[in-house]
């Protein structure tokens, strides 16, 4: 596959050409290496090909431009995603203009719960605090916290899932080996080791007005619903907002004080049918995520009280959703099988965690 990873990026990075666009094209020629070698006539004979896009896709120079892309990604710290591949974000595919390629460092899953949680840069106290404690509440009910990496309120959602010991991904506007901006590297850092960071543009990409826009159809596209904490009214989360709806996800916004500016953009989603969110349950309730079983609820709680490292929360956050075995354990919360046991089994002495036969493991009742 990685010889054929060239012709995806070739596909996947052309300028002057729409995502949805380029999705039209894989679909007619199936394949990008097929796409690649097609001539005039074929491309002609498609139907989707202006004059213009045909020089574009005959362009000789673009070509070894790519194959110097292709060689750059291979020497890089980055994995490739195809659309056709079982990692990629199962929701995603089923929008009207998914990204053919997504470049990331992280371990991400293609079924996992995501929820966006994203808002002003220039956020109020009252928003960052509400931003972190909603990321964190949605952390301990098992759901992936998914935002944008921005200054305010896109950080401290993925401030709050990690303080969680969850999974948090962050969709960016630029390279993945681009800290952007430059005082998140850290945070960048800490969401790969715990989720993943993702994007549709090369490595080495510098961040671009023009990409943000395009950046938040993927947030909402990988997520079942997306939140808005603060925004003013003509802020970048409205944009995310349209997304959301364009593609049949639900909008939460957090109210705020009629006269503040950044609270101007959620008190209008919310006057136009945005879902009200008062607490996390007005979230879950609205997409029954844990919403009928107190249990979980109850143990979400005890698993914030308790005084754990990220390892121990990392697993027992794993186990919310029910039984997971010892391999999949360590398997995804990336550590060893034999830390994993260790872990574990502090936590059965604990009271939290029942063994079960076949090295299952549950959170105890």
């Amino acid at each position: 596959m990685i010889s054929n990873i060239k012709y995806w990026i070739w596909l996947s990075s052309l300028v002057k050409t729409t995502p949805r666009k380029k999705y039209q094209l894989l679909r007619y020629f199936r394949d990008p290496a097929l796409l690649w070698e097609a001539g005039e006539p074929e491309l002609a004979a498609s139907g989707l090909c202006t004059r213009k896009l045909i020089s574009l896709l005959a362009d000789k120079k673009v070509k070894q431009e790519t194959e110097r892309a292709f060689e750059s990604v291979k020497r890089s710290d980055t994995d490739v995603i195809t659309i056709y591949d079982k990692a990629y974000p199962e929701l995603l595919k089923h929008i009207a203009d998914p990204p053919l390629v997504l470049y990331c460092r992280g371990k991400p899953e293609a079924d996992e719960k995501c929820i966006a949680v994203v808002g002003s840069r220039r956020a109020t106290w009252y928003g960052l605090d509400m931003a972190k404690r909603l990321s964190r509440e949605l952390a301990e009910h098992g759901v992936t916290v998914v935002s944008g990496l921005a200054r305010g309120i896109d950080s401290q959602a993925h401030r709050g899932a990690l303080e969680a010991g969850g999974r948090t991904v962050a969709v960016l506007g630029c390279g993945i080996d681009v800290a952007y901006p430059p005082e998140n590297r850290d945070l960048m850092e800490e969401i790969i080791s715990h989720g993943a960071v993702i994007s549709e543009y090369l490595p080495g990409t510098e961040p671009s007005r023009h990409n943000f826009p395009a950046r938040n159809r993927i947030i909402s596209g990988i997520s079942l619903g997306v939140t808005i904490v603060e925004a003013g009214e003509k802020s970048g989360s409205l944009i995310t907002a349209e997304y959301a709806l364009e593609q049949g996800r639900d909008v939460f916004a957090v109210p705020g004080n009629i006269n503040s500016y950044n609270s101007a953009g959620t008190n209008m989603l919310i006057r136009d049918g945005a879902k009200i969110v008062t607490g996390v349950g007005d979230i879950l309730d609205e997409l029954r995520i844990a919403h009928d079983s107190q249990n979980i609820y109850n143990i979400a709680k005890k698993l914030a009280a308790m005084k754990l490292n990220r390892e121990e929360k990392t697993i027992a956050q794993r186990l919310l959703n029910g039984p997971v075995h010892l391999d999949i354990i360590s398997r995804d919360c990336g550590i060893s099988v034999q830390v994993a046991s260790s872990i574990l089994l502090m936590l059965e002495l604990s009271g939290f965690v029942e063994q079960l036969p076949g090295k299952y493991y549950k959170l105890a009742e």
